[in-house]
């Protein structure tokens, strides 16, 4: 099982106010992204990989308020979206949220999480149009929308259909052209710490410097406008 960092998500209110905060805090526009139907969300995108993290990218993402969700649509978005606080945060500013690690095996990692007493969710299969064609991945979701660690354990995501030979075939990395900014270190803070160490070591994510203190979600990226560190702070 190789588990590494597959993209860091901040939400937005308005896709329209995410757009203008990366270029004001960023120096960069972000590139076209898509609509997610079932969780009634679009995103922007933008590549921060590097050598150390080769699949990292920026999803920008926020709740469309033109979509209209279908009465089978799971009762809570991802990533905690429609939690008032969340959402009280985000009106302020957009905030760095959470982050997503993509796995070779993802049913072995969630597996692994429930070893340690963490339900991860379920993997949910999510699709969205883009230029290059239909993506399609799996993704693990709560039924509740909870990120959990207050963000810091990651969602799990797999990209491909089930089983498909080569998963990054399509992976959005491919069609994102550099964009300027890149991705220097990610650490995270948080009261238990010692379970939320325990939790990368099982997935086998490594990389990431974790600390006890008061929540946050640190990332550090080489950006036009120099070294600029977005916080979580806890949301």
């Amino acid at each position: 099982m190789k588990t590494q960092i597959d993209h860091l998500v901040v939400v937005a209110q308005t896709l329209e106010h995410g757009v203008q905060w990366c270029e004001a805090t960023l120096g960069i526009t972000p590139g076209p992204g898509g609509e997610h139907a079932q969780y009634g969300t679009h995103n922007r995108l933008f590549k921060i990989a590097t050598p150390a993290n080769p699949l990292a990218y920026m999803e920008i993402i926020a709740i469309n308020a033109a979509a209209t969700r279908a009465a089978s649509a799971p009762p809570k978005r991802w990533f905690d979206m429609d939690d008032p606080v969340l959402q009280a945060a985000v009106a302020v500013e957009p905030r760095l949220v959470h982050f997503v690690a993509n796995t070779s095996d993802l049913q072995a990692a969630r597996t692994a999480l429930k070893e340690q007493d963490i339900d991860r969710g379920p993997a949910v299969h999510a699709t969205r149009h883009s230029r290059r064609g239909l993506l399609q991945w799996q993704i693990t979701v709560r039924e509740d929308g909870q990120r959990l660690f207050n963000g810091a354990l990651p969602s799990l995501i797999q990209w491909g259909k089930p089983d498909e030979a080569e998963p990054l075939r399509l992976h959005p990395r491919n069609s994102l052209p550099r964009s300027g900014v890149t991705l220097q270190s990610i650490s995270v803070a948080h009261p238990t710490a010692v379970k939320l160490q325990a939790a990368y070591d099982a997935i086998g994510l490594t990389g990431i410097t974790v600390e006890t203190g008061p929540a946050d979600i640190i990332a550090t990226l080489h950006t036009p406008k120099g070294i600029v560190a977005l916080h979580s702070t806890g949301i």
